[in-house]
């Protein structure tokens, strides 16, 4: 090989040097970026020349070019970044459902700091003293202040559990919004990458590696998987639905119910739609949602992943009452706040028409013992919407007061939570219960069927509960039920805490910077960089010798 030829073996390491110090002190600056994937400097040798070639020798006679700096790649391991999503996904799904117990907790505890037990325990008590002595007008009275404080603790616990329902609801919209927002990244990202790489010399590593984050970040919000075709570009599906694929980016969109204004995700592009005078388009979702609700919550199934899937179980698609639990309990029974409110307006329920069904039983209309000013039979709770009693006709075509049964299709015949009041006379003349005999002795057996009411054990929290309790205790059940299934959640958020930490550290083995490791590798590539130098004045020296000795 020429001396001249030897110039370019010396520049090639000059310049493969310099690169791969560049990489380095890159490494090195974003030791403490998050989302930064260590880069590794890959080098190969340049073409060799083949001088003469003889099929008697071993090999044919060549001399090398020279160093090649092939490309600068990112470091890391496939299979940990699916893993780290997939189990994050996971953490993020018992840490909402943990969240959203804790909060329920709260509300069931505490209402302007005085709990609901209070007022529970209030009623009983004046159900207990109006047993000692039924002809009392201040026992009488108190019974009545307590069941007006009742209801209204009642009614504002479960506001409480509305309102905490309305601010998942929020959260459902932003988290979408926050999904379609790294949708339309990733498509960028993808557009930028490509175009980087096209010529296949390049590597957009920081543009992958701001991809790689919206990917981690993603994982948390939804089920995801995703591919990488041959130009760079990132196909990504959410619940095995396309999300970003080519150039498009296909957003998730919200339907919004016209009765709870509850948001529901769906996809556009699957939906069925009806286009409107004004241009608008109206969807049918009903084959285009972006999660099956209907799903057994598993580990094994892979259906507890995403925080988003989370946040919408744990709000339901409705306001719950008492009527879900005896219709169809299947349907609520994996939401956190349907349960919840279905539970707690069971219990209302049963307090206010088991009273009621007691006053019903003693009412005398003949003689207006235990009847309202109507005549009516008289009833402490009332629905806001429909009179408890209509006037109707019997076999023998006498009038006579008819009870309104409830219809669980129709809320305002139902004595539920957001449809009750205590009777406004009561409240006003609380003597109108009288509980006084035709002999003018105290009702002492209507009292204690009051009593009976609060110790008869023959409820239930759900149908899946075997162990029957009174309303003191059917309380405290709910109350311990929200506090054990928040112990269980919580207890598995910090198991699966403890797993996305074991994954992440060893992804962070691998695709983490280690100083010492890139000092190390400044100093190599600082020698070569140094040999280099040294044999290109050697090279230069020697041409220069010659050249002066020949007397150029």
């Amino acid at each position: 090989m020429s001396l001249f030829g030897s110039l370019y073996v010396g520049n090639s390491g000059l310049q493969t040097s310099q690169n791969a110090l560049n990489a380095t002190a890159h490494n090195l600056t974003n030791v403490d970026t998050t989302g930064f994937t260590r880069q590794q400097t890959l080098l190969g040798t340049r073409q060799y020349i083949t001088i003469s070639r003889n099929p008697a020798a071993i090999s044919n006679m060549q001399y090398g070019l020279g160093v090649n700096f092939s490309a600068v790649r990112q470091v890391r391991d496939v299979f940990l970044d699916k893993t780290y999503r997939r189990e994050s996904g996971r953490s993020m799904f018992y840490e909402v459902s943990s969240d959203a117990l804790d909060e329920v907790q709260t509300l069931l505890g505490e209402f302007n700091g005085k709990d609901f037990q209070t007022a529970m325990d209030n009623l009983w008590t004046s159900v207990q003293e109006l047993a000692k002595d039924p002809s009392s007008s201040v026992t009488q009275g108190l019974l009545v202040q307590r069941a007006a404080e009742f209801i209204q603790r009642a009614s504002a616990v479960y506001d409480d559990l509305n309102s905490y329902q309305d601010s998942l609801n929020t959260q459902v919209k932003q988290q979408v919004d926050t999904i379609n927002a790294y949708g339309k990244q990733i498509l960028e990202l993808n557009r930028q990458i490509s175009k980087i790489e096209a010529g296949g010399i390049e590597h957009a590593n920081d543009l992958r590696d701001t991809r790689n984050q919206i990917l981690d970040e993603l994982g948390k919000l939804c089920n995801i998987s995703y591919s990488e075709n041959a130009f760079g570009e990132v196909s990504v599906q959410i619940e095995g639905t396309d999300f970003v694929k080519g150039g498009l980016c296909y957003e998730i969109g919200l339907d919004i119910d016209s009765t709870t204004g509850f948001y529901t995700p769906f996809w556009p592009q699957n939906a069925e739609y009806t286009l409107m005078a004004d241009g608008s388009k109206k969807y049918d979702i009903t084959y285009a949602k972006v999660f099956n609700l209907n799903q057994t919550i598993s580990s094994t199934l892979g259906t507890d992943i995403g925080g988003l899937k989370a946040t919408l179980l744990a709000r339901g698609d409705h306001r719950a009452n008492y009527s879900d639990i005896q219709k169809d309990y299947d349907s609520i029974s994996q939401s956190i706040m349907m349960n919840i409110q279905a539970e707690f307006d069971q219990l209302i329920h049963n307090v206010v028409t088991k009273i009621n069904e007691v006053l019903a039983k003693a009412s005398d209309p003949e003689r207006g013992y235990l009847c309202d000013k109507d005549g009516s039979p008289l009833q402490l709770f009332q629905k806001m919407t429909t009179d408890g009693y209509v006037k109707g006709t019997d076999a023998n075509g006498n009038e006579v007061w008819i009870y309104q049964e409830e219809d669980f299709d129709s809320p305002d015949s139902m004595y539920t939570l957001g449809n009750l009041k205590v009777n406004t006379n009561l409240l006003q003349e609380p003597s109108m219960l009288g509980f006084m005999t035709v002999d003018g002795k105290a009702d002492y057996a209507t009292a204690e069927a009051l009593k009976a009411v609060f110790t008869e054990e023959s409820y239930t929290l759900n149908p899946n509960v075997q162990t029957k309790t009174n309303f003191v205790g059917y309380y405290k059940d709910l109350v311990s039920q929200v506090a054990t299934s928040g112990s269980v959640f919580y207890s598995i958020f910090e198991n699966q805490s403890a797993t996305v930490e074991a994954t992440f550290a060893a992804r962070e083995q691998v695709v983490g910077v280690s100083s010492d490791e890139e000092l190390s590798n400044m100093i190599r590539f600082q020698n070569g960089f140094n040999a280099s130098s040294r044999y290109i004045n050697v090279i230069s020296e020697m041409l220069e010798h010659l050249i002066n000795s020949l007397g150029y």
